[in-house]
């Protein structure tokens, strides 16, 4: 079977088929940084992640560009409230978003491109545009001319006539069109600005992305992200321009991820209605972040609550306790535990690639996990288990998950544990057992628990 991708442009599943053989370029809309990321944020650079490494995983050489969109409205607005230069703010914001990006787990783009260092290619797009008959300057201002474009609205499955100026698109009586959406905008005072054949000023926010992909991977690509509230205005925009500058489809495949829903709204900073990062990354792993991710389908919404925290949390443990040591039997038998060792990557393959579908990969995962466990509680040998772990740490490790604790949890604590484990088996020997019964609870309380078996005492965390 090849991977199917549900293609937004199309509504239907696809066999996936690259430009180029062996290798995939993917373009990622990043985030506007004028404030902190929330998780809704963090839900698209994740799913992209995991889409990459599943990619990779299947021997492409994925060529990943997500950008930084570091001049804008909101960027102006929060410098001047600080009395900051605006590259300030920005710079600011995206030291903090890279730093979240490694605390994620999530692998580094090849290219990090930013709208200010993209200035001269942008103003020879515009430029492009307005030679082509796409795009008319008025008075430092420069539109793009959708009336122009028969296609516009096919991503969005939305008709020009049928479309109001609203979202990001300012009502403007000197445009030919009210649809018609700015490609350059006239400097105001104080404002950062470029110099360009129309004035000082600078790019509207589409066109940025559509020369940034162009300038990263090429006219064409394979595979256009983000979220599911920029397939209008912004990809359909990026469309529009792209194609009128190119003459090809800008993407082959157009993927969008649900948005992530607190209290039943979207997450967005501007309203108000969020969970930072920091916040979250304070009280949990970032693998609980990226558990409650693969638990869900990437085009559904993703409500962000304390039982989608909490069942996240409590799926990474059930992961983690297949890490325990074998506690071998000479009479166990290895039969089911081969079986399921030998079937369970063909079925993660299976669900993966019919669109990525992670929830199913995982049930499969999890199957494997209880039949571990339950070959571990049974007697198996240590090279059986072994082998079994081994396999699971490579499924998981597809989806980005670490298994191993975190250095806070499962580091230097090691040692301690392993001293109290010892001590306590001194006390039993002696049949101090309230003493011992102490140590036990109190490591229980801690997350340690503690196994009694005829080989010893072993531990591991809940």
């Amino acid at each position: 079977m090849s991977i199917q991708i549900y293609n937004t442009l199309t509504r239907k599943k696809e066999p996936f088929k690259t430009l180029q053989p062996g290798k995939v370029s993917m373009y990622v809309c990043g985030p506007t940084v004028y404030d902190k990321a929330h998780v809704g944020h963090a839900m698209s650079a994740l799913v992209f992640d995991i889409v990459r490494r599943y990619l990779e995983y299947q021997g492409y050489d994925v060529r990943h560009v997500t950008n930084y969109t570091d001049v804008d409205d909101k960027i102006i607005q929060r410098a001047a409230v600080e009395g900051v230069d605006a590259l300030e703010i920005a710079q600011r914001y995206i030291d903090e978003f890279d730093q979240h990006l490694k605390d994620l787990n999530i692998l580094p783009a090849s290219e990090y491109p930013r709208a200010t260092e993209e200035m001269n290619r942008i103003i020879e797009a515009v430029a492009d545009l307005i030679d082509k008959g796409y795009a008319y300057p008025i008075n430092g201002d420069v539109y793009y001319r959708v009336e122009k474009f028969p296609e516009y609205g096919k991503l969005s499955r939305r008709k020009i006539e049928d479309m109001e100026a609203g979202f990001r698109i300012d009502v403007d009586e000197r445009k030919d069109h009210p649809m018609d959406f700015a490609l350059w905008k006239t400097a105001k005072p104080d404002e950062p600005s470029w110099p360009s054949p129309w004035g000082n000023g600078r790019p509207g926010w589409h066109i940025e992305c559509s020369v940034m992909s162009h300038s990263c991977l090429g006219e064409q690509i394979d595979i256009h992200g983000g979220g599911n509230d920029l397939i209008f205005p912004h990809h359909e925009n990026e469309i529009a321009q792209s194609e009128a500058m190119h003459g090809k489809p800008l993407a082959t495949y157009w993927m969008h991820n649900g948005m992530m829903q607190l209290s039943g709204a979207k997450m967005s900073k501007s309203d108000g209605i969020l969970v930072t990062v920091d916040s979250f990354l304070e009280q949990y792993e970032g693998n609980v972040l990226r558990m409650m991710i693969l638990n869900s389908s990437y085009r559904s919404p993703l409500t962000f609550n304390k039982e989608t925290v909490e069942h996240a949390k409590n799926a990474l443990k059930r992961l983690r306790s297949t890490l325990r040591p074998a506690l071998p039997k000479e009479d166990w038998k290895n039969e089911k535990l081969q079986e399921k060792t030998n079937q369970v990557k063909a079925l993660f393959q299976e669900a993966m690639e019919d669109d990525f579908n992670t929830a199913s990969a995982l049930g499969h995962i999890f199957d494997f996990v209880k039949e571990i466990n339950q070959a571990r509680d049974q007697g198996a040998d240590e090279e059986s288990l072994q082998e079994a772990q081994n396999i699971l740490k490579e499924l998981t490790g597809v989806f980005g998950l670490e298994l191993e604790l975190p250095e806070a949890q499962g580091g230097e604590a090691s040692q301690y544990i392993d001293l109290l484990v010892e001590i306590r088996e001194k006390l039993r020997d002696n049949k101090l057992w309230d003493l011992s019964d102490v140590i036990r609870d109190k490591l229980d309380s801690l997350d340690v628990v503690l196994e009694d078996t005829s080989q010893g005492t072993t531990w591991h965390w809940k």
